[in-house]
């Protein structure tokens, strides 16, 4: 990472008895209070901007058959201020991580006594115990439950396996009892606004989805088939923090950083790590499948004729031969030629491959000695303690070793890549691999409306966007597809489909000038969560628009308010009423005085590139 990742950080502690069963942290901007209280077991609380957003919730870990939140007593308290600004990699240059935290010492009738850290911040609140080690200690189950109130609508997706399901909106009131929702979920507030709700900081813990009971609460639950009825630990337990993220408008949720700001800080080695490099990137495996070695110089040359960074060798490299030679010894032929052209090579590995540190030292030994710099790890199983602890081992090691990682049939994000800063980003989403003609796959038009509320505010997600193959389109638009590089956040940004039909498009230069990383994000009015996402986003002093829009037509009318002064040229792709493979192309100078009205068609989109004029 090129930039300081700490800019400033103040920390005020001081320490008080409770005088009563209750304990109350506001945000530093007092709008968002948590109450905790021993009243009838460990319960919270949660009010915005005077409104109760989640109802009286239990909270809490069964360890060895004992509710350890029925009964207890809340005892003294420590609380602090916290400030700091990081640098990190996606919607925005810069995080903030300002809240203000109370732990609260608990203890329980069977003797055992713990502490509850609750964090207070602008945009939402999260709660967790830690416990001492114990040895032979077995975490059965959580009571970690939120009551959400009223019925209101949640958007969400049901597959905890590799968080590849079809993101959907229903009202709460309708979902069954028992039924299985993983995280994260969103919700509408009553009086407007949105929560949010999900976990960060995961480790030495089981990941974990939600349950819906009998009063449509939601309650959590560990999924994974070995830690399901739970697991063995002689060490201190850190329960991952539950969180409920609150925001005013789309603005807020989609630039909300509280998921990673409840995680420690990178090292400063990493924090200073000019190897850590976010790019975009060409890919062969969605347009054509298995990297044939042949090819390989070619696909280098098409990636720097696009003037990607990087190109991924994906599965079944390891099939290669030559002469004699192994499929290592070809890929070295693939990076040494890569280098010539000032091309960086990423290369594929099964999870199986890296699932000890003997195999994985031995496999990243190799692919540094050849000059990898990152590696797409695929197919983890579901994440129970030794695979979500296996997640920070490989960041660990592949930072030793100056690699980046993308993880594939992955968990999903818990805010670890502001310690990990070396992960670019990962999968668990459902993107283009499952809109693909050869598999039968589409995706309904509401998804990639409904991905930038929730799935990407926990982090960022490889879609590998963007189609331009005529047959591949099936009802969606050149400027939908477009617009998903734009408004669909990985800072490894790895485009799907052949670099030929990139290079042949017309809006080519637009396409190679969209970076991986922004500096601003701002979520446009007449957005609408599984309607139509219209964001502008800024890296540098240029500006681009990516409206995606849903099943429906519709019209926006978007301010060019967020430019700065003087004059800007904008290059249009609008959509042509009767033609998905195609585009109206326009270009003008603009200022931030003008308006921009568009048309869109069902399934369609626009794109804007705004430059400032000398």
């Amino acid at each position: 990472m090129t930039t300081a990742g700490l800019f400033s950080a103040a920390v005020i502690l001081f320490a008080a008895a409770v005088q009563s069963a209750a304990v109350k942290v506001k945000s530093p901007d007092g709008k968002v209070m948590v109450t905790v209280t021993d009243t009838g077991g460990l319960s919270y609380s949660v009010v915005f901007d005077k409104r109760e957003v989640v109802s009286t919730s239990r909270f809490g870990i069964i360890s060895d058959g004992v509710d350890l939140g029925e009964g207890v007593k809340l005892g003294k308290t420590a609380s602090r201020k916290l400030r700091e600004t990081y640098a990190m990699f996606g919607a925005h240059a810069k995080a903030e991580n300002h809240c203000r935290e109370t732990t609260v010492s608990v203890s329980s009738p069977g003797g055992e006594a713990y502490d509850l850290d609750v964090r207070a911040y602008n945009d939402g609140v999260a709660l967790r115990a830690r416990l001492n080690a114990r040895p032979g200690r077995k975490i059965n189950r959580e009571t970690t439950e939120w009551k959400i109130p009223g019925n209101p609508m949640a958007w969400y997706q049901t597959d905890s396996f590799n968080y590849e399901g079809i993101f959907q909106g229903r009202l709460l009131g309708s979902f069954r009892t028992n039924e299985h929702i993983a995280l994260p979920v969103t919700f509408t507030l009553p009086g407007g606004g949105y929560a949010l709700i999900s976990e960060a900081n995961l480790l030495n813990y089981s990941d974990a989805d939600v349950q819906v009971a009998p009063d449509h609460s939601l309650r959590l639950r560990f999924h994974a088939p070995p830690n399901r009825d739970g697991w063995m630990t002689d060490a201190a337990v850190v329960q991952p923090w539950r969180v409920t993220l609150l925001a005013r408008d789309l603005n807020a949720l989609a630039n909300s950083d509280l998921i990673r700001n409840l995680c420690p800080s990178a090292s400063t080695e990493l924090v200073n790590a000019d190897w850590i490099k976010p790019g975009r990137s060409a890919w062969q495996w969605w347009s054509i499948g298995d990297p044939l070695f042949q090819d390989q110089r070619q696909w280098v040359d098409w990636t720097r004729d696009l003037g990607f960074e990087y190109y991924l060798v994906d599965e079944n490299w390891k099939n290669w031969k030559d002469n004699g030679r192994d499929n290592w010894g070809c890929l070295k032929e693939v990076c040494d030629y890569a280098k010539t052209r000032g091309v960086k090579i990423w290369i594929w590995v099964h999870c199986n491959d890296v699932s000890n540190p003997t195999t994985r030292s031995n496999f990243l030994d190799r692919a540094v000695a050849l000059g990898v710099a990152g590696v797409k790890i695929d197919f983890q199983p579901q994440a129970d303690v030794r695979w979500v602890n296996w997640y920070d081992e490989t960041l660990r090691d592949a930072a030793a070793r100056k690699l980046m990682v993308n993880f594939h049939g992955a968990n999903k994000p818990v805010g670890r890549d502001r310690t990990w800063p070396n992960e670019m980003t990962r999968e668990s989403i459902r993107g283009h691999e499952w809109h693909i003609i050869r598999y039968r796959r589409t995706l309904p038009p509401a998804h990639d409306t409904i991905l930038p509320f929730t799935r990407y505010v926990i982090g960022a997600g490889d879609y590998t966007p963007t189609v331009f193959n005529p047959k591949e389109l099936r009802g969606y638009t050149w400027a939908r597809e477009l617009a998903q590089a734009i408004v669909f956040t990985s800072p490894f940004l790895c485009y799907a489909d052949h670099p030929t039909n990139y290079l042949a498009n017309p809006a080519l230069d637009v396409l190679k000038s969209i970076p991986a990383t922004w500096d601003e994000t701002i979520v446009l009015p007449g957005s609408e969560i599984g309607k139509c996402t219209a964001f502008a986003r800024r890296k540098g002093t240029q500006w681009f628009i990516g409206v995606i829009n849903g099943g429906e037509g519709r019209t926006l009318d978007i301010a060019l308010d967020f430019l700065g002064r003087g004059k800007f040229q904008m290059v249009q792709l609008v959509d042509v009423a009767d033609r998905n493979d195609e585009w109206q192309r326009t270009e003008k100078p603009v200022t931030r005085r003008e308006r921009l009205k568009l048309s869109l068609r069902p399934g369609g989109g626009f794109v804007g590139q705004l430059a400032p004029l000398k």
